[in-house]
């Protein structure tokens, strides 16, 4: 067994703290990567705080992760020891079904997609994630990170990166398309960032008039400001996607208004309480989506893209000592745009 120390919550009520625990043994398919640095999503939190439901302690957040490869074991052809790796929202997934031969494991049509942490491995034991200093990782389900690209930046690439891409790639988003982005945060700004690297008419809807500077640099061609007294009269049926990336409650009928015909809005954010949406909000064939994280396959043309494009996330670091001040700054929207810790700090 792999002896790892990292930082574990023991209930839905207690804050981060010292954990140590046992990875397996790496198998003939598995790669041993030493942690380097691991993204905070708003996910760790809600997961944490079991704000979903299906919590499972002790748990080891962390689904960001960025590292070196320590070994690998005898059947692996893909990696070697020393490469920069990254390892994603996913670690196994059933590998029959249509969806993940389809390379869609997150869609795994048997309901055996394997987790990072908060879910358990085929040999019923929990997975803990990357806020520790070791992941074993089989090696299907194991990314590589292009070398120009700043490895802690490239951490929040692995979740709010590849969430943020697959939807706009899968709708087809271009040049000629006007894009609206909901909600400039951790998924937002890597919203604007593709939406204009794909070349489609990129805009911003926030409520914060501080934010519009920051939006035109990310990449919006224009920012909307919905405070303003009228703001979806005067854009109403105009926009082709709209990727709504807001994790509050809101009101997602305005945003519906804001769609062409057979237009769709998507959304990726993860609202604690379920949104309500009118009928007549989706007439003329509007179409209202969701999307998760991309597949393996997926996620790595992402990261190509973005080694391609020079993308990364823009990140704040911070330690073990910080994570939990972290976790409240983050539930502030206290950051641009997203925590990266350094496992140095561990």
């Amino acid at each position: 067994m792999i002896a790892t120390n990292g930082y574990a919550v023991q209930s839905a009520t207690t804050s981060l703290a010292p954990f140590g625990y046992e990875h397996r043994q790496p198998g003939e398919n598995d790669v041993l990567i030493d942690v380097q640095f691991c993204g905070i999503c708003h996910s760790d939190i809600h997961q944490a705080r079991n704000e979903w439901g299906n919590s499972l302690y002790p748990m080891v957040p962390g689904h960001e992760v960025i590292g070196t490869v320590a070994s690998v074991g005898s059947k692996v052809t893909k990696f070697k020891a020393g490469d920069l790796v990254g390892v994603g929202c996913m670690v196994d997934s059933c590998g029959q079904c249509t969806s993940c031969k389809d390379s869609e494991q997150q869609y795994c049509e048997r309901g055996e997609t394997v987790f990072t942490y908060n879910s358990r491995g085929k040999d019923g034991k929990l997975t803990f994630g990357g806020y520790g200093n070791h992941v074993v990782v089989d090696e299907g389900f194991v990314l590589s990170i292009p070398k120009n690209l700043d490895a802690a930046a490239s951490a929040p690439l692995l979740c709010a990166g590849i969430t943020t891409y697959s939807p706009l790639k899968h709708w087809n988003v271009g040049p000629g398309k006007k894009v609206g982005i909901v909600g400039l945060g951790g998924l937002g700004h890597m919203g604007l960032k593709f939406s204009h690297a794909f070349g489609a008419k990129t805009v911003l809807f926030t409520t914060s008039a501080s934010k519009i500077e920051d939006a035109k640099k990310l990449g919006a061609d224009e920012v909307i400001l919905t405070k303003e007294e009228g703001w979806a009269a005067k854009h109403a049926g105009s926009f082709d996607f709209i990727l709504d990336c807001v994790s509050a409650d809101h009101d997602v009928n305005t945003y519906l208004s804001l769609l062409k015909r057979d237009g769709t809005l998507c959304l990726v954010g993860a609202p604690e309480n379920p949104l309500a949406v009118t009928a007549f909000a989706v007439l003329g064939r509007k179409n209202f989506s969701g999307s998760m994280i991309g597949g393996i396959r997926e996620t790595q043309e992402m990261l190509d893209f973005c080694g391609k494009h020079n993308i990364v996330s823009d990140i704040e670091m911070t330690s073990f000592g910080k994570v939990n001040e972290a976790w409240e700054r983050v539930l502030k929207s206290d950051v641009k745009y997203r925590f990266v810790l350094d496992l140095k700090t561990l």
